[in-house]
């Protein structure tokens, strides 16, 4: 009998809290957003190759399409996390095409 496909869920992103401190304290809250955004993404990686290799080596309760869909989950994330660099380059190169 095979295992009910469990929904996938939209990856976690979290928007900075309303800042209302210094300079240093969105630099902290970038960076610690960023290292989240990472960490996401190594995180579904990992876990893709650990399905990968459990499904090839005969693991017991690993289904072909369980294994797909961990596999299909990390490349989604890693495509979103692209997608956002790319927008965070392209609007700081905005910022500094303007003239003060």
């Amino acid at each position: 009998m095979s295992l009910p496909i469990s929904p996938l869920a939209a990856p976690a992103i979290t928007a900075p809290e309303a800042l209302a401190g210094a300079s240093q304290s969105n630099a902290n809250s970038f960076q610690k957003m960023f290292e989240s955004a990472v960490r996401n993404v190594e995180n579904s990686s990992t876990q893709a190759e650990n399905a990968v290799s459990n499904y090839l080596s005969g693991g017991t309760g690993q289904e072909l399409h369980s294994t797909i869909l961990a596999t299909q989950n990390a490349d989604l994330n890693f495509q979103m996390f692209m997608q956002v660099r790319n927008k965070v380059v392209s609007a700081y190169e905005e910022i500094m095409k303007m003239q003060v």
